[in-house]
């Protein structure tokens, strides 16, 4: 697959305009302030057989679920590289995946739908950036946040586990057969301080929405031990919209929002989801009834800095267009 090396205006982390590679500031934050290139010591698999047989290799060491392919690095000085056997990786490499309508445009997909949860709503986020293969091939890498400094790692358990569901017990499914609302009460039982971390999942659930990510799922929710040995919302990660790549539905849970059949009126009418949806499920998951609205404001007013991280993203510009039309169907659906 040869591309060749895109010109880069942007950061290809923080999306920051005037930026020929990643700035100061998100190597500071990404790779503790080392000097890394945003172009990958590899050829993609496809294009030299010596490095398609390293990530081979590594592919059957990493353990994070998922249908996507993810490879393991960690930071050796200034530069990264496939974890060997033994090593304990620090990053998560997702390259372009298969079988996806407009499969190159998954990467730039990824980040740029992080950085607006990021950047716009101020929701906690796994760091994360664009990187290059040597051929030009856009991929996602993560930081991970589960790797203590000292190579060990923080208990982390997503919500299918805290749930006790499982292929064997629950089907081929079992990560889509719920409901947001029964996942709530998840955090409700497991957390500690679950009134703070309830608003972050509501949050979340409507970011999802808005966003058109259909794949958040019972795995895609996790809860991370902190250094009191008490649990909280993890950072969130694998956000995407599905809908450029996939016809999927308006949720990933079979349920939807709610554990029973509720309706509000503006359902009955136009059979989505509005605002009078998001309120009601706001109310039975705990959270505070004067908080409701704060927390749904910024999703009907930061339009102009969900544009400005669209136009400087590395979606191609006719994706740009789709991303945007899409995403203000769903916020219009959130205002009435």
């Amino acid at each position: 697959m040869i591309m060749g090396l895109l010109e880069i205006k942007y950061c290809p982390g923080s999306l920051a305009e005037g930026f020929t590679t990643y700035s100061a500031a998100f190597l500071r934050r990404m790779f503790d302030n080392k000097q890394v290139s945003h172009i990958l010591p590899y050829d993609t698999p496809q294009v030299n057989e010596a490095d398609a047989e390293k990530f081979m290799e590594n592919r059957k060491r990493i353990s994070i679920s998922g249908v996507q392919e993810k490879m393991s690095l960690l930071l050796s000085k200034n530069k990264l590289r496939l974890t060997e056997e033994g090593e304990q990786g620090t990053y998560i490499l997702k390259p372009i995946p298969r079988d996806l309508k407009k499969v190159n445009q998954v990467p730039a997909n990824e980040h740029l739908t992080m950085q607006i949860a990021a950047q716009v709503y101020g929701i906690n986020t796994a760091e994360n950036g664009i990187i290059f293969f040597k051929n030009g091939s856009p991929a996602y890498i993560t930081r991970r946040f589960d790797v203590k400094p000292d190579g060990t790692n923080w208990g982390k358990e997503d919500f299918a586990t805290l749930a006790g569901r499982t292929k064997d017990n629950a089907g081929a499914d079992f990560k889509y057969t719920y409901s947001y609302e029964a996942a709530a009460a998840l955090i409700r039982q497991f957390v500690p301080a679950w009134r703070v971390e309830i608003e972050k999942y509501f949050i979340l659930v409507v970011f999802n929405y808005l966003f058109l990510n259909g794949d958040a799922h019972l795995k895609n929710f996790s809860l991370l031990e902190s250094e009191n040995g008490d649990y909280f919302l993890s950072p969130a990660y694998d956000l995407v919209n599905t809908r450029l790549h996939v016809s999927d539905t308006d949720f990933a849970l079979d349920k939807g929002l709610f554990e029973d059949d509720f309706e509000s009126e503006t359902f009955k009418k136009t059979f989505h989801r509005g605002r009078q949806d998001f309120t009601a499920f706001a109310q039975r998951i705990g959270v505070a009834e004067n908080r409701i609205e704060k927390l749904l404001e910024p999703f009907l007013s930061k339009q102009d800095k969900v544009e400005t991280l669209v136009n400087a993203s590395f979606l191609s510009t006719p994706n740009k267009r789709g991303y945007l039309m899409e995403y203000g169907s769903r916020r219009n659906r959130l205002i009435k």
